[in-house]
């Protein structure tokens, strides 16, 4: 831009010769200057407050854009960066009463970093004194390897022991942080629990994965991390629990069992209480699998769940109830016991000698294989068939345990008249504890069926009815007398608590064909108090024999019965019953 002079010369000698004062020519030049001067600043800065009038819009837009999709997209909780993706949180596992079954304890793993190791030979021999375990010439070969830069030692190591690693001194010996599963009451539950492993490793962390029982079964549910604080109650009581465990492995020690099993549960709610087998492991250490033998024979193996038995003389309870159900007989009808009872080549026999005729409640209360039978064949094998099916006895129990899943009842599939004479006294059909406490929660509940459960439930579903009510107060107290003056009276009464059952001796299969004559799996199933029952039980145990009497008693009555009657005076009181005179509990059963 050309700038105007302020006295041009032109001007100034045209003004002097027409007279007139040039000075105003400069000022009317300078106020002109002056104008321009202020058009151009005016310019300069609606252009300035336009730029940033956009710049703010656009700034503002980006911002409000970035809001809206935000707001659209879907919700995630932020998670922090820790360095590594694997987590080993686990919720914890809790008895109905809030009592800690399973925790996770931070612990540290060991390894090493060998480019850092001053002595690997020496770190090697050190580790061996604090870890007897090790094969010390192995591991000094790992340290020393020029072509490996690192190695674990071990996965999880005590406070103790990583104490004592520290103490050795070598910088390529280091201890990295990560939880371990705790179980603080070691055994006690063990089968329900399961166990757990290390999935996907890190030098700073861990993932907890189940392998067995509980943990397994709610495996997604524990690691949830959004679940890491919120508890799983069982319906187990760890109390009761402890109580049936000792009983039951005292029972095995004395009568020379090679194992046995326990069920504790809900008669209405179907809620297990206790569950227990033996022999039992210690899940903070669980043993290795059994490769070779028997899988019974492992302490892993949970007989309550996964033990198939023809369970003997404690089926009978399910023909009874049948036949009073279809209406072919009452409790004092006579049945015609002679025996034996021949069916082609088949002979059907009762232990002793038995009365020519009894009445049904006798047949049940002395055990007769023979007065069960001929209630067989009045009630028709299809007839049974149906009605044991509608007990569950016929396919898997569905529970809360991986172990579980795959074990199937055995049994004749043609059913054959001979077959429903056999299984009518507990010969014949093979099936798990569990099934027959769920059978006999039904018997003695009123009738209804109930799906057994680990879980505490806090609304249990009603399930469909199976028998009467009626039946169900004629089984009760049929039950009961079986106590007070049957197979189980000898020592089955504890005072003020009226337990009813029924016992069960079977002779178990021999491999090679036929039975063993001196092997045995003798079960006592009931429930308590039999004039108001709230608890069903279960216990068996595999081959008991003690010397009695003059001679090796097997059965249930004189083996399983005294520890059954030993559980219930010591949980009864736990569970809040309140002792009954005998009285009291006659009375009631005949007003029931």
């Amino acid at each position: 831009m050309t700038r105007t002079p302020l006295r041009p010369l032109a001007r100034v000698l045209d003004a002097r010769s027409q007279g007139v004062n040039p000075s105003g020519i400069e000022r009317e030049n300078l106020r002109l200057r002056r104008e321009q001067a202020r058009d151009a600043g005016r310019r300069r800065a609606e252009w300035r407050i336009l730029f940033l009038a956009v710049a703010f819009f656009a700034g503002y837009a980006a911002v409000g854009a970035k809001m809206g999709m935000l707001a659209a997209s879907p919700v995630a909780e932020p998670e922090a960066y820790t360095g590594e993706t694997i987590s080993g949180e686990r919720a914890d596992v809790l008895d109905r009463n809030g009592r800690l079954l399973a925790t996770n304890l931070v612990t540290h793993s060991l390894y090493a970093e060998t480019r850092y190791l001053v002595d690997g030979v020496r770190a090697a021999h050190e580790l061996g004194r604090i870890f007897p375990e090790l094969d010390v010439d192995r591991l000094a070969a790992r340290l020393t390897d020029p072509d490996r830069r690192f190695a674990w030692i071990r996965a999880r190591v005590s406070p103790e022991q990583a104490q004592a690693a520290h103490d050795i001194g070598d910088p390529g010996l280091l201890l990295g942080p990560r939880d371990m599963r705790l179980y603080p009451n070691g055994t006690l539950a063990a089968h329900v629990l399961g166990g757990t492993n290390y999935g996907e490793q890190g030098v700073t962390a861990a993932e907890i994965e189940g392998i067995a029982g509980i943990e397994l079964a709610a495996d997604n549910r524990l690691s949830d991390p959004d679940l890491a604080d919120v508890s799983l109650s069982l319906s187990l009581d760890l109390s009761i629990q402890a109580v049936v465990e000792e009983v039951l492995a005292g029972g095995i020690q004395v009568y020379n069992a090679n194992g046995g099993s326990a069920i504790l549960m809900d008669a209405y709610t179907g809620e297990i209480v206790s569950m227990a087998s033996a022999p039992t492991f210690d899940p903070n250490d669980r043993p290795a699998p059994a490769l070779s033998g028997d899988p019974a024979d492992s302490p892993l193996f949970n007989r309550t769940v996964q033990g198939l038995y023809e369970l003997g003389s404690v089926m009978k309870v399910f023909a009874v109830a049948q036949a009073l159900e279809a209406g072919l007989v009452t409790p004092d009808t006579m049945i015609d016991t002679r025996g034996p009872l021949r069916f082609g080549r088949h002979r059907i026999s009762d232990m002793h000698r038995m009365p020519a005729q009894m009445t049904v409640t006798d047949v049940l209360v002395e055990s007769s294989n023979v007065g069960t039978a001929r209630l067989a064949q009045m009630i028709g094998a299809e007839r049974q068939r149906a009605f044991l099916q509608s007990f569950g006895f016929l396919d898997p129990m569905p529970i809360e345990l991986p172990e579980s899943r795959n074990v199937s009842p055995q049994y004749d599939p043609r059913w054959s008249e001979i077959t429903s004479m056999t299984v009518s006294y507990g010969h014949g059909l093979s099936m798990t504890p569990l099934q027959l406490a769920a059978g006999y929660a039904t018997i003695v509940n009123g009738g209804t069926r109930v799906q057994p459960t680990l879980l505490r439930r806090t609304n249990p579903a009603v399930g469909e009815r199976v028998i009467s009510e009626q039946t169900s107060r004629q089984m009760r107290a049929m039950m009961r007398r079986v106590v007070t003056d049957g197979t189980a009276s000898m020592f089955g009464e504890a005072e003020g608590y009226a337990i009813g059952g029924k016992t069960g001796t079977a002779d178990k299969p021999d491999p090679q064909g036929g039975y063993y004559e001196d092997r045995v799996v003798a079960t006592f199933a009931g429930a308590f108090p039999m004039n108001d029952p709230r608890y069903v039980f279960v216990v068996t145990m595999d081959e008991p024999s003690v010397f009695a009497a003059g001679q090796n008693r097997r059965t249930a009555g004189w083996t399983v019965v005294p520890v059954v009657r030993e559980m219930v005076e010591r949980i009864a009181p736990m569970l809040g019953l309140r002792p009954q005179s005998a009285a009291e509990i006659d009375a009631m059963l005949r007003l029931r």
